[in-house]
C-alpha cells in the first residue's frame, strides 16, 4: 500500500498498468470470470435503458446538474452543512485522508466501541478506513456481500459496483469455508456453490454483527443540499440493516456527492440503477435526515472528504470526473477492464472512470500509466449516465503525463522529431521515400514483422503494414502532370 501525496487512494504502490495488465492478461479463470460477469450486466443494461424513451433528456439533465454542482459546490456544501446542522445531525470536514481517518477513529473511540459494521463504500476504501481502524483496535466489518468476499480473502476490490467480479462462485465457496469461522459464525458444514447457499450462509454469519453492533459506518450516494437528506442505494438490505440499528452512523462522503433539491434524485433514481445493475429500480433506497427520537440511530456525523477533489475541481477539462455516479457502466463496456480487471489499475477506481480519476486525486506523477489504459474507443461516453467524456479527458491527461516526462524524454524528442519533418515538406518526401524502402527490405506479404531494438515495444503486439512503395503525395503529382493537355 502507498500513499501518494498523503491522500491515502490505496495500493498504487502495485507495478504500473502495463505490467499488472500483463499479469492479469495471462489468468484465463480471470478473464473468463470478467467476460461473464460484464457481459451479463452489459445485455441488462441495454435493456432497461430501451425502456426509457426520454433516456438522452435524462442524461442530459443529470449532467446539467452536476454541472450546476460543479459551478456552485462551496455553496451547497455549506447549504448542505446548515440542513444537517438542523436537523440533528454533526458535519466534520476533512482535507485529506489522514484527516478523515482520524475524525472517524475519534468518533468511535468516543462511544467507547472497537468493533463496526460497514455499508459498502467507495469513500473509505479511498482513504483506507479498514486498514487504519485495525491499527487503532477497532475492527470493522463489511456487511455487502461482495465485499464481505473481498475481506474474508483479504483481497482487493476490483470493480466499483461489484467488488468480487473476478471471483467464480466455487472460489467463494471455498473462501466461505475456510474464512468465515475465523471472523464469527462459519460457514455451514457441506456448503455447496449454489447461490441461495452462499448467500444463506452470508446472511447467517451476519445477522449476529447487525444485531450487536453499536457503530455503522457508510458512504452516500448523494446529499441534498436544501433539506440535508443523506441516500445510500444498495440491492441486499444489509445496509438498511446497518443504517437503522447502530446507536451511532458515521457517514463519509466525497464533496461532490452533494446535489441541490430533493427533486433532483429524480432523474438519478432513474438512472443510477439502469446504468449500475441493469434494473428499473434500487430494491432499497434508504434516505434519513439528522436524527430522529426514537428512530434510527441516536448520533449522526457525516464527513464530508475533499481529498484531492477541489484541485480535480479546478482543471476545466478533468473536472467532468467529479460527476460521476459510481454505476460502473463504463467498466462494463471496456474492452481493457473487460481483459485486464480492476486490479492492474492499481487504485480502489478501476476502469475507464479510474483512469481518469485516480490521476487527478493523487497527481498525474504518481499515476503516469493510468490515462493510457484506453482503447479511446469511446464506448464509456456512450454509456455514461452523466454524460462524462471519458476519452476527452484521457487525451488531456496523456498530454499532461508526456509534459511531466519533460522535454529530454524519448517520447517527447520523437514527437519533436515527428514535428519537424511534417512541417516540412521536402523532409516529408524524404521520410515518406526512406519509409517505402525500408518497407520493401522490411515487409513480408504487405506486412511488417518484428522490428529490432527499441521498436519491438511497438512491432511485438501490433501488425502493421508495409508503407506503400508510392506515396499519395507523389502518385497525386505524376498522374496531375499527365492529365494535363
Amino acid at each position: 500500500m502507498s500513499d501518494p501525496r498523503g491522500r491515502g487512494v490505496i495500493w498504487l504502490g502495485s507495478p504500473a498498468f502495463p505490467e499488472a495488465a500483463r499479469t492479469a492478461l495471462a489468468d484465463e479463470q480471470l478473464r473468463a470470470n470478467l467476460k461473464r460477469a460484464t457481459g451479463t450486466i452489459r445485455d441488462k443494461r441495454l435493456a432497461v435503458a430501451a425502456e426509457l424513451d426520454d433516456w438522452e433528456e435524462l442524461r442530459e439533465s443529470a449532467a446539467a446538474i452536476k454541472k450546476r454542482v460543479s459551478r456552485h459546490l462551496d455553496r451547497y456544501l455549506l447549504e448542505l452543512e446548515a440542513s444537517v446542522t438542523a436537523a440533528g445531525g454533526t458535519v466534520h470536514w476533512a482535507a485529506d485522508a489522514a484527516e478523515a481517518n482520524r475524525i472517524v477513529t475519534e468518533l468511535v473511540r468516543a462511544t467507547g466501541e472497537s468493533e463496526v459494521v460497514k455499508v459498502k463504500s467507495m469513500a473509505t476504501q479511498e482513504i483506507g478506513l479498514n486498514e487504519h481502524l485495525a491499527e487503532a483496535g477497532i475492527t470493522a466489518y463489511e456487511t455487502d456481500l461482495a465485499e464481505l468476499i473481498v475481506q474474508l480473502g483479504d483481497d482487493r476490490p476490483s470493480h466499483i459496483l461489484v467488488p468480487a467480479i473476478h471471483k467464480n462462485r466455487t472460489e467463494v465457496r471455498d473462501l466461505f469455508a475456510a474464512e468465515m469461522g475465523h471472523w464469527g459464525q462459519p460457514a455451514p458444514e457441506h456448503l455447496s456453490d449454489d447461490p441461495r447457499e452462499l448467500a444463506e450462509a452470508a446472511r447467517l454469519h451476519l445477522r449476529e454483527k447487525f444485531l450487536t453492533a453499536k457503530v455503522a459506518v457508510s458512504g452516500a450516494n448523494f446529499a441534498v443540499a436544501d433539506t440535508g437528506t443523506v441516500m445510500v442505494v444498495e440491492s441486499e438490505g444489509n445496509g438498511r440493516m446497518c443504517l437503522t440499528l447502530p446507536e451511532t452512523l458515521i457517514t463519509v462522503m466525497g464533496i461532490e456527492k452533494v446535489i441541490p433539491t430533493w427533486q433532483d434524485l429524480e432523474v438519478f433514481l432513474q438512472l443510477l440503477p439502469r446504468s449500475s445493475t441493469g434494473e428499473r429500480m434500487n430494491p432499497y433506497t434508504s434516505t434519513w435526515t439528522g436524527t430522529t427520537e426514537g428512530d434510527g440511530p441516536r448520533d449522526f456525523h457525516l464527513v464530508l472528504l475533499d481529498n484531492g477533489r477541489t484541485d480535480t475541481l479546478a482543471d476545466e477539462t478533468g473536472r467532468q470526473a467529479l460527476a460521476c455516479i459510481r454505476c460502473s457502466a463504463c467498466l462494463n463496456v471496456c474492452p481493457v477492464f473487460e481483459r485486464t480487471g480492476g486490479h492492474a489499475y492499481g487504485s480502489v477506481y478501476p476502469g475507464p472512470i479510474g483512469a481518469v480519476l485516480t490521476p487527478q486525486l493523487v497527481g498525474i506523477e504518481n499515476a503516469a500509466s493510468l490515462p493510457f489504459a484506453s482503447t479511446l474507443c469511446g464506448a464509456c461516453y456512450d454509456a455514461c449516465p452523466v454524460k462524462i467524456n471519458i476519452p476527452e479527458v484521457l487525451t488531456h491527461l496523456r498530454a499532461e503525463a508526456v509534459e511531466a516526462k519533460g522535454r529530454t524524454s524519448a517520447e517527447a524528442l520523437a514527437m519533436k522529431a515527428a514535428a519537424t519533418v511534417l512541417d516540412s515538406p521536402r523532409l516529408l518526401a524524404t521520410a515518406q521515400r526512406a519509409a517505402a524502402l525500408g518497407g520493401r527490405v522490411l515487409g513480408r506479404n504487405g506486412r511488417i514483422g518484428r522490428l529490432p531494438g527499441p521498436l519491438s515495444g511497438w512491432s511485438d503486439t501490433r501488425d502493421t503494414p508495409a508503407p506503400p512503395a508510392e506515396s499519395f503525395r507523389t502518385w497525386w503529382r505524376k498522374n496531375r502532370k499527365e492529365e494535363r493537355p
